[in-house]
């Protein structure tokens, strides 16, 4: 498999996966994000049906009572407990305001009913000015604040159904019908109370006492029918009692018309007296109730918001690291690559040199050769073959060990390359045998660069193992040929480079011969014999 193939395998390997959790890790943030603007969303109506119910339930009311209360005797007192109730219901009307969500988030049926609370709260402030002025004597708004708390209600019940979470919905409709329940049973306490204290001919307001009767049947089934929650089981056990049970028939007897005694009158007033005040109880727990689920909801959401981050981290860092071990692998596979080059490389010049030498060997010299004489046919050049070998090579062996004989031919290797020119190409053709290959050369170039080797092997002084010094000679031949198609065989430049050299074994060796003339045979006798000259 090819190296980029592979660096393709590992970066799909290290990405692929990271991907997939990269895309997991994504949707899981979304959902969690979701889930925080949800507890987010309910925690804030969970603050603002608290402060609706707590206005509904205390405040308004805290306010009709300390009017009355100041109409009926204007003292300074009365007048204090009236702007303290006033200052009261303002601060948490505007805090009410204030954790609204913003209008254009809102629905249009609970943006209408916004609009009608606020019109209804400029009633009320309108009505705070005639009291201040005398304008109410023998008279009360009560009216005015009646329909600001009904306003109050509707706010509170189309809050509802914008929750998601269920309990909180169940704990809103809890209190939903824990208010309406209260508002009929002031309501029919109030028209039945102000019905009986009128004399006989006064006229029944039936109207307005079958509302009360209709809020307190919709707040008992809002109640029963939307939760089974303990504050529900009280109101509907605290219902159920003989006095309240004897209450409920002494209204429906009023409704029909009749006038009970002073003694059922004070029966009725005592035990509808203890029924709101025990509802209001109730109002007030189920706000407080509602306002501590919200803070429930802060602390989830804050930590839901806080392993949001954290995920966030994680995504991070995991990123960081997949990013940082990709780098590495890439650096790696890099690294790997240039190794494997670099070994095939050294295979390649293993195969093409010469391990003793250095130089290359007739693999690698046929390679080189093939282009230097490419460049010679296109070039119109002369090329020159230059053979030379190591005279009585033999004897060293003998002598001295082949050792010895390893340590003469490094030393040979390394003159020769010193000594021919740099684009020269040197080769051991075997043995004791060297062979250059010179271009833009002719046969006297050749033959006068030859003369420079041998004159440098001849002067060298070669250190033996054993601590000797060797001197030693050569003979070379030289031959080339110009760019002729008749002539461009490069086995038989080699050949006429051997019978040159041939010719300088047969002139006695220790010489450079340029061309191929054979001496006599007697000559090539008396080249036969001979010695090497060695210094200790």
């Amino acid at each position: 498999m090819k190296f980029e193939t592979i660096k393709k395998v590992i970066l799909a390997a290290i990405l692929l996966p990271f991907v997939f959790m990269l895309i997991e890790g994504v949707i899981v943030l979304r959902t969690s994000m979701q889930q925080y603007r949800e507890l987010e969303k309910d925690r804030q109506f969970a603050d603002v049906l608290a402060r609706g119910g707590s206005i509904a339930a205390t405040e308004i009311l805290s306010e009709i009572d300390a009017t009355r209360r100041y109409l009926a005797r204007p003292s300074s007192s009365n007048a204090i407990d009236m702007q303290r109730s006033r200052l009261t219901l303002d601060r948490e009307r505007r805090a009410f305001y204030a954790r609204l969500p913003p209008r254009d988030t809102l629905d249009q049926g609970l943006a209408g009913e916004l609009s009608a609370l606020s019109l209804a709260y400029s009633r009320i402030v309108a009505a705070r000015s005639a009291v201040d002025q005398g304008r109410y004597s023998g008279s009360t708004p009560g009216s005015v604040y009646w329909y600001a708390a009904l306003k109050q209600l509707a706010v509170v019940d189309a809050l509802s159904p914008l929750i998601s979470d269920p309990v909180l919905r169940e704990k809103s409709n809890q209190l939903m019908g824990i208010l309406l329940t209260y508002y009929g049973e002031r309501l029919i306490t109030g028209i039945g109370t102000r019905y009986l204290d009128q004399g006989v001919s006064a006229r029944f307001p039936i109207e307005l006492f079958i509302q009360g009767k209709t809020m307190l049947g919709a707040g008992m089934d809002h109640m029963v029918l939307h939760s089974s929650a303990s504050i529900v089981r009280d109101i509907v056990a605290y219902l159920s009692r003989s006095e309240q049970v004897k209450a409920n028939a002494i209204t429906d007897a009023i409704l029909a018309g009749s006038r009970p005694s002073r003694a059922m009158r004070d029966v009725w007033a005592s035990a509808q007296r203890e029924r709101m005040a025990f509802l209001q109880r109730k109002m007030v727990e189920a706000a407080s109730d509602i306002h501590e689920t919200g803070e429930q909801f802060s602390t989830l959401s804050h930590l839901h918001l806080t392993r949001i981050l954290a995920l966030c981290a994680g995504l991070l860092i995991l990123a960081t690291l997949v990013m940082v071990l990709a780098a590495r692998g890439l650096r790696l596979i890099d690294r790997l690559s240039r190794d494997r080059e670099k070994l095939v490389g050294e295979l390649r010049n293993a195969a093409q040199t010469d391990l003793l030498t250095g130089l290359y060997n007739r693999r690698g010299f046929e390679v080189a050769a093939s282009a230097l004489l490419t460049q010679a046919e296109h070039g119109s050049r002369w090329i020159s073959v230059v053979l030379f070998d190591l005279d009585h090579f033999k004897k060293i062996n003998d002598v001295h060990g082949h050792d010895a004989g390893d340590a003469v031919l490094r030393q040979v290797a390394a003159v020769a390359r010193q000594n021919f020119r740099s684009f020269d190409l040197l080769v051991r053709h075997g043995g004791e045998e060297f062979l250059a290959l010179l271009p833009d050369s002719t046969p006297d170039d050749a033959a006068i660069i030859a003369e420079r080797v041998r004159r440098a092997i001849e002067a060298a002084e070669i250190p033996l193992p054993g601590g000797d010094l060797l001197k030693v000679t050569a003979s070379f031949g030289c031959v080339g040929r110009a760019n002729e198609a008749a002539n461009r065989n490069f086995e038989d430049l080699v050949k006429r480079a051997d019978l040159a050299l041939y010719a300088a074994k047969a002139s006695g060796r220790n010489c450079v011969v340029a061309g191929a003339t054979v001496p006599p045979q007697e000559e090539r006798r008396k080249a036969m014999s001979g010695g090497f000259d060695s210094r200790i």
